[in-house]
């Protein structure tokens, strides 16, 4: 039974390696010849310099002469003349002075001067030294003038007042400067001012 099995194995291996020789042969028959499985041997490729052109010589420069000074000086001199001609035509005469004038004189008076009457009204002038500032002498001066009531004085504005103050003579200012204008309503209206009080007190003692 033994020698039977190792037979048949015998005869298993004996087919396998006749199969593989068969294969191996085939194959070789197969491929033609003068080829190779290596594949061919590459060399390298080495970059050849190209030579270099020799550049050319540079050519000489010559040199360039200098202008002459004396023709770019005239040149130069030449418009700035012509440039100055013209704006010399063109400037207006200078006028002459005018002769000095006197300034205008100013006036003797100012401010516009008040309506005044010929003489008292009926029953007679008022006692203008009522008002504070107004002695004897000043109220001869505005009877002179035309002023004899409270009234007339109490209706003066700022350009009457004005006018009054520079025409009395020796008492310039006085009637801005005690506020006649005031005084005057106040006694025009029948009642007494501190001072006309104290002057009529002392006339009565």
């Amino acid at each position: 039974m033994s020698a039977f099995l190792a037979l048949v194995l015998a005869v298993i291996v004996a087919g396998i390696v006749g199969y593989a020789l068969v294969t191996f042969v085939c194959n070789d028959a197969a491929e033609p010849e003068g080829t190779s499985m290596t594949p061919p041997a590459t060399t390298p490729l080495t970059p050849t310099p190209t030579p270099m052109a020799p550049s050319p010589a540079a050519a000489p420069v010559a040199p360039v002469p200098p202008a002459p000074v004396e023709d770019t000086v005239e040149a130069s001199d030449a418009p700035a003349e012509d440039a100055k001609a013209p704006a010399a035509e063109d400037t207006a005469p200078v006028a002459a002075p005018a002769e000095d004038t006197p300034p205008p004189k100013a006036a003797d008076s100012e401010g516009t001067r008040p309506e005044g009457l010929e003489q008292a009204r009926d029953g007679g002038a008022d006692d203008l030294t009522k008002i504070k500032g107004v002695g004897p002498k000043l109220q001869g001066m505005l009877n002179e003038m035309g002023y004899f009531h409270f009234d007339q004085i109490a209706a003066w504005g700022p350009s009457d007042v004005a006018w009054v103050d520079q025409n009395l003579k020796g008492f310039k200012g006085r009637v801005s400067r005690d506020a006649w204008v005031d005084q005057a309503r106040t006694l025009a209206s029948g009642q007494e001012t501190e001072f006309s009080s104290r002057a009529s007190k002392g006339r009565a003692q």
